[in-house]
Parts: C-alpha cells; structure tokens; sequence
C-alpha cells in the first residue's frame, strides 16, 4: 500500500479547492471564481484498498495586501514542509506566466516530488494546451493536463500521485475524508455563498462566527445561529440589502447546502455585524478563527 501527504499549491483561483474536492469525491473545501476563497489549510482524504492520499488544500498565492494574507500566506508555506509531494496546479486557459514558470521552479528546488496539474483545459483549444505542453517540457516535472469540471484525466492524476508516494501504513482511518469539523464546513459553506453573490472587496472582508450549532433532541434538526462580520457600515447595509431581500436570499442558498451536507433540516439564523478593519487586528484574527501564529 502506498500513501502520504500531498501539498497543493498555486496561485490564487487556480481551481486547486475545486480539483481536490472532484479526487476525494466529496465537498471538502468551498469554491468561488473569486481570488482568497481558501483562508486555510484543509485536508482531504482519498482512501482506497491500495493507497491513502492526504491532500493539503492551501490559500492561493498571491501578494498580501493585510495581515490576513500574510497569514494565508505563510500558511501555504507551511504546508509545503514535510510532505510526501507537492502538486502545483497551474491555470492552463489563462497562458504560462513569468510568474507560473518561478513558482513552479520554487518548488521543485525543494527537493520534494512534484505533480503539475494544467487545470481547466475544458475551456481552452487543444492547439493552446499542445503549446504549453511544448513549453514546459522543459521543467523537471511530470505534467497532467486535467477538467476537474468535467472529470478529465482525474483517474491519470490521481495514478501519477500514487505512483510517486511512498509504501507505508495509511496515516488516518479508512472513514475520515476530512480533519475539519461540521461547524467549520457550515461556516465556509455560508461564506462561500456570500462571496459567490456579492462583488469585489465585500466578500473579502467577512468572517463567520458560529454562535449556536445544535441538534434537536429528536435528531432531527440543526438550530444554527451565526454572525456575518464584515469591515464597513456601508458593507453591512450591501450585505443586508434593501428589506433584508439580500441577507435572506444568501442565507436561503447556505442552508440548502447546510441541509445537503448535514443531512438535516437546518433552522437557519444570520446577524451582520460591523468591525473595522478586522483582517489587521491580529486579536480579532485570532477570535475569528485565523493567525494563530501571529
């Protein structure tokens, strides 16, 4: 049997969150066309009789522009220490940059076995994608070209990583696909629609805050009761919208997805709540769930 850890790098919005939850078969991080939709480091397991694959989902990379994305940031780094293998995703419709290219050298510098995954090839021309072939041939790395979208060439990725792990005993037990908790998925979850609904720096600048997650004594529902906190008076007033017509469609579209990943009913209730400036606050970081280590 073979597994490990895998680190999945990249630069921001390159459909790294979307590509592992497609390999582990399950909603394990959210995903939005947006840049810093993943704040932290997530884990998802794929178990099977012949090999075990821990993946690391990171924050994109990118330049940190406030103390939450210098978090971020060192948290990708981190990531990267110890593990088994590092899959650098790549956005192949959006061509090879200067930077894809010294990122990607980055990595492979460090010694450790490297996968680059070519995402989103569904919505590029097959002569773009034999060109970028081409052009990385060069690199001293394996190279697969994938659709997570469509399930393109997933089954060939997931083969490259396992053949590149080591043997050894699994390293969780065969029932977990995930180290996060439900409160932290139904936290994401709400943020996820939030940044999927709302436009530019609004979604950016919100944390969740879990303040009740309880289920019914019957079983049979989920009392779940949270707070929207947000940087500016103007955003809350964006966020709950003229007679709360926003809050409530965003908050109709997370407890549906609450109820689809609890397997319950979900009695739903959100809260807006304004804190200035909160991602340069490294005390309201650290309620809020981020920069443990600042």
């Amino acid at each position: 049997m073979r597994s490990g850890q895998v680190a999945v790098v990249g630069r921001a919005n390159a459909g790294k969150s979307t590509l592992i939850n497609v390999m582990v078969g399950e909603k394990i991080a959210i995903v939005s066309p947006k840049p810093q939709t993943t704040r932290d480091r997530i884990l998802g397991i794929l178990t099977t009789d012949d090999y075990q694959i821990a993946f690391i989902d990171t924050p994109g990379i990118y330049k940190a522009d406030n103390l939450l994305n210098s978090v971020m940031q060192k948290t990708t780094q981190d990531s990267v220490a110890d593990v088994d293998l590092v899959l650098f995703v790549m956005d192949a419709h959006e061509g090879i940059s200067d930077n894809d290219r010294k990122l990607l050298s980055k990595y492979t510098a460090l010694g450790v076995p490297t996968v680059l995954a070519l995402t989103k090839t569904d919505i590029m021309t097959e002569s773009l994608l034999i060109s970028e072939l081409k052009e990385l041939a060069e690199e001293k790395v394996e190279i697969v070209p994938v659709s997570a979208r469509k399930g393109r060439n997933i089954k060939e990725l997931i083969k490259v990583i396992v053949d590149k792990l080591p043997e050894g005993d699994k390293l969780f037990s065969e029932d977990i696909i995930s180290d996060r908790s439900e409160k932290f998925m139904i936290s994401e979850i709400m943020r996820e629609k939030i940044l999927l609904k709302f436009d530019k720096e609004i979604p950016h600048g919100v944390a969740i805050i879990i303040n009740e997650f309880r289920l019914s004594e019957n079983g049979k529902t989920y009392r779940i009761s949270l707070d929207i906190v947000c940087e500016k008076a103007n955003h809350k007033a964006i966020l709950i919208g003229k007679g709360g017509a926003a809050i409530k469609e965003v908050s109709s579209f997370a407890r549906q997805d609450m109820e689809k990943f609890l397997g319950r009913k979900v009695f739903l209730t959100t809260y807006v709540k304004v804190k200035e400036d909160w991602r340069n606050s490294a005390f309201l970081m650290k309620e809020y769930g981020y920069g443990e280590e600042v």
